[in-house]
């Protein structure tokens, strides 16, 4: 597996996507880094698919894994997972995700970021999710599986596990919580070109011009990987 991820990572090369290139996919909040951590100090991930805006499958792929590679680069000293909360809020079937779009997702996380997931937390999905889900849940594997946990809010257990896992004033309510999500677009695009600059200097990107000039380029060649942005074994 390591070694298939040092392939895939040589060739889809995720630490030199820039926001620029991925920020159209942003716009509606689909998929955003919270500002607030789970109770074990996890980077959080929002996932919104009924805000989905776009349809070119590839970049939609290349948003999320810019997130994912942004959510580790943000993680606290120590810490190794991420969890995800996805809010199913307008979510139908004129809005999902293609099964192979959702089918691809599922393998890179699987296969290059295993053990980066904590927890994947589904809250309210509708009933016509289940349909989707039947056929979604055959490509992950046991260990994910075990990960991702369906909430619905008028159930008390499924109150009590998202207590378990996040402090309701620092929650948003739209998972139950007493805070306010306010996805503004401008911003989190002003924080994601910071990290930008934290991302090319962390890899040396910075200091090849080829790289500033045009974002890729087919000669470089990639860092030395590191704990940081190497899955956890």
């Amino acid at each position: 597996m390591l070694e298939e991820t040092l392939k895939w990572r040589a060739t889809y090369k995720p630490e030199e996507i820039c926001w620029h290139e991925v920020a159209h996919e942003g716009e509606t909040g689909k998929v955003s880094r919270a500002d607030f951590h789970d109770r074990s100090g996890r980077t959080v991930l929002i996932l919104r698919p009924g805000k989905q805006n776009t349809t070119c499958a590839e970049d939609n792929i290349r948003h999320l894994v810019y997130l994912i590679e942004n959510s580790i680069l943000n993680l606290a000293d120590g810490q190794e997972q991420m969890s995800w909360l996805i809010d199913f809020t307008g979510w139908g079937l004129s809005v999902k995700v293609p099964i192979k779009t959702a089918r691809d997702c599922i393998n890179i996380l699987q296969n290059h970021y295993p053990e980066r997931l904590a927890v994947a937390l589904l809250y309210n999905p509708p009933r016509i999710f289940e349909a989707f889900w039947k056929v979604v849940k055959y490509f992950l594997d046991p260990l994910t599986f075990q990960k991702v946990k369906f909430v619905y809010p008028k159930k008390e257990d499924s109150v009590e596990l998202m207590k378990s896992f996040f402090d309701v004033d620092n929650l948003p309510n739209e998972f139950g919580g007493k805070a306010t999500l306010n996805y503004d677009h401008e911003e989190f695009s002003r924080l994601m070109s910071q990290d930008d600059v934290k991302t090319a200097k962390f890899w040396g990107l910075d200091e090849k011009p080829s790289h500033i000039a045009n974002g890729h380029s087919g000669a470089q060649v990639a860092p030395e990987p590191t704990p940081l942005a190497l899955p956890a074994c």
